[in-house]
């Protein structure tokens, strides 16, 4: 079953996203969860996604994050369109999806309009959140640690991660959105990070939460160091 999250507020409607999966995660705790970031968006790691619970499988609980691709820079473009065939792999795999038991969360900010219509049919729930001309940033999105990591201030951003971790966010969160802002850096390009460089920062952001879950170091401790070595 299919829950979307899409809007033109990127930030509310990732903000709520992530609010959804941790109230989901505290009413079931025995959910196995999973986030898959559009770099990760395989056939087998979707079919896995939509597996049903077994004698053996628990329930999942998956975040796919932002599985469409922005504008792409010209650098994007040399290197073969991996975002788009990462989204067609998603799209081939959808109904199954949205006929899987366990609880898919798709979060997908700007999302196309016709792809909206065409996801939101399928969804069990829509959760849409379009930005006002006249508002101001969202509740609930971390400003000042996406700002330190687009100014590659290591100490601010080591001191926005603790100050987030301390007052309760899931350290599953604050990746979900240093990385969603190296993608941004990416499509956008910045003064402090060089092309290849933003790139290179986020695959590094995948290696820390794929090393984590292999049982490396803790990923909140990984967030920490990973501040410190920007």
């Amino acid at each position: 079953m299919i829950y979307l999250f899409h809007g033109t507020d990127v930030e509310k409607a990732r903000a709520k996203a992530f609010e959804w999966v941790a109230k989901a995660r505290a009413k079931e705790p025995n959910l196995t969860y999973l986030r898959l970031s559009r770099e990760e968006l395989t056939g087998s790691a979707l079919e896995d996604a939509s597996l049903s619970g077994g004698l053996f499988i628990r329930r999942l609980l998956v975040l796919i994050d932002d599985p469409f691709p922005s504008a792409r820079t010209a650098d994007d473009t040399e290197e073969g369109g991996g975002d788009d065939s990462a989204s067609s792999i998603f799209e081939e795999r959808f109904d199954v999806l949205a006929a899987s038991d366990n609880a898919i969360v798709i979060l997908a900010p700007k999302l196309a309009s016709a792809k909206a219509k065409k996801l939101a049919a399928k969804a069990k729930v829509e959760y849409k959140y379009d930005k006002p001309v006249t508002r101001d940033a969202a509740h609930g999105f971390n400003t000042g640690l996406v700002n330190a990591l687009a100014e590659r201030s290591r100490g601010k951003l080591w001191l926005e991660i603790n100050r987030a971790l301390r007052t309760g966010d899931a350290p599953e969160m604050l990746h979900g959105l240093l990385h969603w802002k190296a993608r941004n850096l990416m499509e956008k390009g910045s003064r402090a990070w060089k092309p290849q460089e933003s790139r290179q920062l986020s695959l590094m952001l995948l290696k820390l939460l794929q090393d984590s879950r292999r049982g490396g170091l803790d990923l909140s401790l990984s967030l920490e160091r990973f501040a410190l070595s920007i």
